[in-house]
């Protein structure tokens, strides 16, 4: 188990609003545009531990990004659970800032306007809620897709130079392999070039193995497949816990379609496999999850429903 230095939070944190104030009416005669960087924010807590949502922008996946079933027919069943758009089904980049105390721990770090015109908001996130980087404890990776990885090295840089940084060593090994680098398909060599660029800015990164304790109360899961080593990240305190699921589910109608997945996905059996086994599980312990892809802020369960499963949002506006 980790003990993180110990560095005051800021005092500027925001202490009581879950989401990014809504305009005023003066704000709805401003210029066009100008309510576009509000910056999105939401909150709970679950035991001693409060988590903000933080969003890095959103991206329209297209319909023949996915596999598993026809591009149209994703369209029909995108269209069947309204998130159907002209350019695909819309998805978010979310990241998670768990605060114990005066300690912080973030996990993933966005895309940082990789693969979208629309992220790099991280930054902007982390200051409304009075975080700089340099405060940040630690950074837990759940994947190496450089949607995951790109705002800890953006601009060639380290971005959170104090940050102790963890990732599966079955992703470190894959992403830093030269051979599959060199085998990759165009969707994912950024993916191997930001992880080769993370390893070489953090020498001290720390391989984990699947499932291991972070800080108290801080865990991962293995959730492998959709990439060798994707994780989850178990958050428990006070007889609550949340899961960080990554991109275990990426679509409303997922639950329902666990052979639904997406062209850069490292192993599609695998992948499958790992839906159809954690799909009813997370139903059986009616688990709190937050997703990285589904729409802001991403936290709902899964449910049984006349002997199928399906995505159903939670309530995040209350901390609990």
């Amino acid at each position: 188990m980790t003990t993180f230095t110990r560095r005051g939070f800021a005092t500027t944190m925001l202490a009581a609003p879950l989401m990014a104030a809504l305009p005023s009416p003066s704000l709805a005669r401003a210029p066009q545009g100008a309510v576009e960087s509000l910056t999105p924010l939401a909150r709970i807590n679950v035991g001693r531990f409060e988590i903000t949502f933080l969003s890095d922008g959103f991206i329209d996946f297209p319909f023949n990004l996915f596999t598993g079933m026809p591009a149209d027919e994703v369209e029909q069943l995108s269209a069947a659970h309204f998130v159907a758009r002209p350019n695909g089904v819309r998805r978010g980049f979310t990241v998670w800032l768990i605060r114990d105390g005066d300690q912080l721990i973030l996990v993933d770090s966005g895309p940082a306007g990789t693969v979208s015109k629309t992220s790099g908001r991280l930054p902007a996130a982390l200051a409304a809620v009075g975080v700089d980087p340099e405060m940040i404890d630690a950074v837990i990776v759940t994947h190496m897709h450089v949607d995951h990885i790109a705002g800890l090295v953006a601009g060639g840089r380290t971005n959170f130079p104090n940050a102790e940084i963890y990732i599966d060593r079955r992703d470190v090994a894959h992403f830093t392999d030269p051979a599959k680098a060199a085998g990759a398909p165009d969707l994912l060599k950024s993916s191997f070039a930001t992880a080769e660029q993370l390893v070489k800015l953090y020498p001290r990164l720390q391989r984990i193995d699947g499932e291991r304790q972070i800080a108290r109360g801080i865990s991962t899961v293995d959730l492998s497949g959709h990439t060798p080593g994707q994780i989850g990240v178990r958050i428990e305190d006070g007889g609550r816990s949340l899961l960080l699921v990554a991109d275990m589910i990426f679509h409303p109608a997922h639950p329902g379609f666990p052979e639904l997945g997406l062209l850069f996905e490292a192993d599609k059996a695998a992948a499958d496999a790992a839906r159809l086994r954690f799909f009813p599980r997370v139903a059986d312990e009616k688990a709190l999850v937050a997703a990285t892809h589904m729409p802001f802020p991403g936290l709902g369960r899964i449910v049984k429903d006349a002997g199928s499963l399906r995505w159903v949002a939670a309530d995040w506006e209350y901390a609990e």
